[in-house]
């Protein structure tokens, strides 16, 4: 038995992503970790991604005019990554470095093809003529000379696996239409080629291999919808130049008059391997879909639709899918179970997995109806020639799948439904304290309101939507719609809820929340309802918006000092300027300082930053640099009040904001006395604590005195600080 499980958003990929990757990905590979992987695009980027944080923990490129020509892996012996531009040039650098020009480079004498690293075996380097060599072999000589094994044939691909001690790469080529395999040994210089057998009116589109038994097991996709494996002893005992490896067919890709179109797959255990296609039945339009097939009962046991495309691609590590769906790379989990022909047919009775669908049509089963779960929130089951219908006795559908099935089965039965009853059968199931996949059914409920939304603009469950969001623990990734909508209604309370809340946010989306925070008029956001608490405590408002000017005393720039070193004058005449007057309103810092709590990537934020309106940048920097000030009024530099913003991430914002605006900023008029008087501000600071630095040591020295003085004595002595 197989099923998916509940998936999430990685990252954004193109332009409007800012993740970098806007190119196209090139490769996924695993990273250092078991939750970490490694993104390659088409230009000159690698990420290293923590997966279950959804969030980048490095960012590489190359220089402008460079290019990335085959994917980055990771030395996982030495946790040093690897990477190939221009296909001659080798880098490899490690977590600290951040200037690929000042990493290792070694200049190859042959084009590359691919970098694969074993876990035990280090990495092994592949050139586009055949030639194989580990990596540190390549490293003692980096211009040594690389045989050609292949001619005029092109490598189509590659993949490495080890064989006890010994690493071992095999490759396939295309010539003419004709297919080759190469199995090679570089620690045993052992090479020996095949020619696959050849099939009538079909080509192979994909391969994956591994070891078993001293065995090579070799898995093709064709484009006549069918998987093929193909045997290749590692132990050859012929001497004949080329031998043709027989196939035979493993799996057909189709069920009920319909096709799956594979263009990757990948194989997850010995009985169960996943395909990514297009499927599709006759006369009707096909549909995009990831699916997990049992190969032992020839079963299709769950499918996926994908309804925003994917790039064909499909990469799978510790259990989780990785694919790009429309412009984001989507991980979905699964689960495998023993393979049984009662699981096969989604009949097992001890199954603790809900969503499993069985599309076969078993002959061989009577009269007895299929039982089919309801496959997502938003796609229907596949349409076979004869309708499958639930079961209706005692063994129902809820032994199974108790609370998984009734939640879907629910949603589609209210799809039709009025809006009063939709939402109380909704408010009824949200308030269930125990099922099984609790917030994936709680991301279901949201996702079927803003279906609704979208469907029928004049329905909006406002209310409804802030209940679930401030009472459940819910993510980005479970109802990525919910902002999208909350944005195009300018809904800025839902907004700030969610920038408080959830912890996956994409910086696109972050971007979006502070641009409409910043249009909106003082006036339009004194009608709006918005949580103050993070703001009540140091903003003082008055009847018309003025400030309550309070008794404070800056670090080191305290009213009473009469002294005009380190610039007082200049911090008392900023201080005056910028603490007394809030350049936003109490509704607007508010909102302000939710999208200052959210998580961000520098390196993906920076991009969106940009395209801020000249204006609103300035406004917005206002009011980071009147937080700046408020935060160093106070000796422990921390603001009072709930969610109310650090010092720190005030700093990172304030430099974020002027290292995308900063020449805009330099030339516009309104903004001269504001960078003059951070400026100013910054200086003083950096010259107090410079002073403090200087007299660090003695208050050290006095404090070690005064732990060995005996506490009995009395006496009076007088330390002159130098």
């Amino acid at each position: 038995m197989a099923a998916l499980c509940e998936g999430f958003t990685l990252c954004g990929l193109g332009p409007s992503g800012g993740v970098g990757l806007g190119s196209g990905l090139l490769a996924l590979e695993p990273g250092p970790d078991p939750d970490h992987v490694l993104l390659t695009d088409r230009g000159r980027t690698a990420t290293l991604f923590k997966v279950s944080d959804q969030k980048p923990l490095g960012c590489w490129s190359v220089k402008h005019g460079q290019t990335i020509t085959c994917p980055v892996v990771c030395n996982f012996e030495t946790h040093e990554y690897i990477a190939v531009h221009d296909d001659k040039v080798l880098r490899i650098w490690k977590n600290k470095d951040i200037n690929l020009d000042k990493v290792f480079k070694a200049t190859l004498s042959a084009d590359v093809y691919r970098v694969h690293s074993l876990r035990n075996g280090g990495p092994v380097v592949l050139f586009r003529g055949g030639g194989v060599r580990t990596l540190d072999v390549l490293l003692e000589a980096p211009q040594q000379e690389i045989e050609n094994v292949i001619s005029d044939e092109v490598i189509k691909w590659s993949e490495a696996f080890m064989e006890g001690q010994q690493p071992v790469l095999i490759f396939a080529t295309e010539k003419d239409g004709d297919f080759f395999i190469y199995v090679q040994k570089p620690k045993m210089s052992s090479l020996h080629k095949y020619k696959l057998e050849q099939q009538e009116l079909s080509k192979p589109l994909s391969f994956t291999a591994y070891v078993k038994n001293q065995v090579i097991i070799l898995l093709c996709l064709y484009s006549n919808d069918a998987l093929y494996k193909v045997l290749i002893p590692l132990q050859r005992n012929t001497e004949k130049e080329e031998q043709i490896l027989s196939k035979s067919l493993l799996l057909k890709l189709s069920v009920s008059g319909s096709v799956l179109k594979g263009t990757s797959f990948a194989v997850l255990d010995k009985d169960h391997v996943a395909v990514l296609g297009s499927l599709a039945a006759s006369g009707e339009e096909s549909k995009e879909c990831l699916t997990i097939w049992n190969t032992k009962f020839q079963t299709l046991q769950t499918s996926k639709e994908l309804p925003l495309g994917t790039s064909g691609q499909l990469w799978c590590y510790e259990e989780k899918f990785f694919f790009t769906h429309g412009k984001v790379l989507t991980v979905i989990m699964y689960k495998c179970e023993t393979s049984s022909l009662a699981a096969a047919v989604g009949k097992l009775k001890d199954s603790q997995t809900p969503d499993v669908s069985s599309f076969v049509n078993w002959n061989t089963l009577g009269d007895e109806e299929l039982v089919v779960s309801i496959q997502s929130q938003q796609s229907v089951a596949l349409k076979s020639e004869s309708k499958m219908t639930l079961r209706s006795k005692k063994n129902t559908v809820a032994e199974v799948q108790p609370d998984t099935v009734s939640v879907r089965q629910l949603l589609l039965n209210l799809k039709d439904a009025s809006t009063t009853v939709f939402e109380d059968e909704l408010r009824q199931l949200v308030s269930k304290a125990q099922m099984p996949d609790f917030q994936a059914s709680i991301g279901s409920v949201v996702t079927a309101l803003i279906n609704r939304c979208k469907a029928n603009p004049k329905y909006y469950p406002r209310n409804f939507l802030l209940q679930i969001v401030e009472t459940r623990d819910l993510s980005y990734s479970l109802c990525p719609d919910l902002m999208a909508v909350a944005l195009e209604r300018k809904d800025v309370y839902l907004l700030q809820v969610c920038l408080e809340r959830f912890p996956d946010i994409p910086e696109e989306i972050t971007y979006a929340c502070l641009k409409v925070f910043l249009s909106l008029s003082e006036a339009s956001l004194q009608r709006i309802d918005v949580n103050l608490e993070s703001v009540i405590c140091y903003i003082d408002i008055e009847i018309n918006n003025k400030e309550v000017k309070t008794e404070v005393v800056e670090n080191g720039f305290s009213a009473e000092l009469k002294d005009d070193v380190w610039d007082t004058k200049i911090a008392k005449e900023t201080h005056r300027t910028a603490v007394e007057f809030c350049p936003v309103g109490p509704q607007k810092a508010a909102l302000l300082n939710a999208v200052l709590h959210s998580a961000y990537s520098e390196t993906f934020l920076l991009p969106h930053l940009k395209n801020l309106p000249a204006q609103q940048a300035v406004l917005f920097l206002r009011y980071l640099y009147y937080l700046y000030v408020k935060c160093s009024e106070k000796i422990n530099t921390v603001l009072p009040g709930t969610h109310s913003p650090t010092i720190n991430q005030i700093m990172d914002w304030m430099c974020l904001l002027l290292d995308a605006h900063f020449t805009v900023m330099v030339m516009l008029p309104e903004a001269k006395e504001l960078l003059s008087n951070l400026h100013k501000f910054v200086r003083a600071q950096v010259r107090f604590y410079s002073e403090l630095n200087k007299i660090e040591g003695s208050l050290r020295e006095l404090q070690r005195l005064n732990h060995q003085k005996d506490s009995q004595t009395y006496s009076i002595e007088v330390l002159e600080l130098i």
